[in-house]
């Protein structure tokens, strides 16, 4: 594998934006003396929407393997801890993988 200037750039710049916003946005919020109604609900939706946008590929795009995964990660997760939703998850997928192979 050789280098790529051009690729190694690109991940430069991917890492000063993703630093910038993140630091961006502390920095603005410590400078706030009270956070705003419509700014809190926006953060509180947050977690929300990054789950989101890992969960729907899978959910769409994803075999039966991921789609069994997920509803059975949802049923778990409504009665147990995240962790323990996880692992139900990851075993899951991974017997399916390793049993019927697709």
């Amino acid at each position: 594998m050789e280098f790529d200037l051009h690729m190694a750039l690109v991940i430069l710049a991917a890492a000063a934006a993703t630093f910038a916003t993140r630091i961006g946005g502390y920095i603005m919020i410590t400078k706030m003396k009270r956070i705003p109604p419509r700014m809190e609900a926006a953060l509180n939706a947050v977690p929300a929407a990054v789950l989101t946008t890992l969960v729907a590929p899978a959910l769409f795009i994803g075999g039966w393997d991921s789609k069994l995964a997920l509803a059975i990660a949802l049923i778990i997760g409504l009665r147990f801890s995240h962790t323990w939703m996880l692992v139900a998850a990851w075993i899951i997928v991974m017997t399916w993988r390793h049993t019927i192979g697709l």
